[in-house]
């Protein structure tokens, strides 16, 4: 491996395609899909105790994201790498892109990072999963386009977070409230939420200003609570509840 590649040979692909001829009209990403770190980095100085925790990936979001890649035929866009590699849901300048602490929890590999270490993680992880983003959003006849993620139900620093699910925007407000009412009328006792369990903006998001605004899609990036999907049993169950109210609006939404 050359001392200026960060990947070698030993190391994954930054992108997986689930799918990539489904012939739904829905495009699926998940950022957050891996816990991978490439073998120059080490564990980034932590246990994998850590990387298996929600600061080293969004737990249970890539099982989800392919089942219902497989359920809807849709194609989804899935990133191996751990978020403490490098968040592909942050613009790379973000602090929390490739952050010092998280969930107050030091990440020793990230400590002072220069700009060449900083970089060599933008051009090879980074830039090509937007690009596998931005080239399956240029595909003919998409009809919205969504995000998969999961959260922690609480930070360590932090109030209990109640919501089972959260539907996230920015400009596209009708497209989360659709899905919430359609979830809440599928399952009445959930507790759903609009941005939650946080706020999307351009300073620390991605996947909405950067790809969904722009494509002129119906968009939302859908969070459900990590403890929901853990095991497989909950991953199926939410898999059936999402698909449940996508399908519907998929077809009731003009190309």
């Amino acid at each position: 491996m050359s001392s200026e590649n960060l990947l070698g040979p030993e190391d994954p692909a930054p992108v997986e395609l689930v799918n990539p001829k489904g012939r739904a009209p829905l495009l699926l990403v998940c950022e957050h899909a891996g816990q991978a770190v490439p073998a120059r980095l080490g564990r980034l100085g932590l246990t994998q105790a850590d990387l298996d925790d929600h600061i080293g990936w969004d737990i249970g979001a890539a099982a989800l994201a392919r089942r219902l890649a497989l359920a809807l035929d849709a194609p989804a866009v899935l990133q191996r790498y751990s978020r403490l590699v490098i968040d592909c849901n942050r613009p790379p300048e973000a602090p929390d892109a490739m952050p010092e602490v998280s969930d107050a929890r030091p990440v020793p590999g990230n400590h002072a990072l220069s700009e060449a270490a900083r970089r060599a993680r933008i051009d090879e992880i980074f830039t090509p999963f937007q690009e596998a983003v931005a080239r399956q959003l240029a595909r003919s006849g998409l009809r919205a386009t969504f995000s998969i993620h999961s959260y922690t139900p609480r930070m360590r620093d932090g109030q209990p977070r109640a919501w089972d699910a959260g539907f996230l925007f920015r400009e596209d407000r009708a497209t989360s409230e659709r899905l919430a009412r359609a979830l809440q009328a599928l399952s009445g006792d959930l507790t759903i939420g609009l941005n939650q369990p946080y706020d999307v903006d351009a300073a620390s998001d991605w996947f909405v200003p950067r790809h969904a605004e722009p494509s002129g899609l119906p968009h939302s990036l859908v969070e459900i609570r990590n403890d929901h999907i853990r095991e497989a049993s909950g991953q199926a169950l939410w898999t059936t509840r999402l698909a449940h109210i996508f399908r519907p609006f998929l077809m009731e939404t003009s190309a």
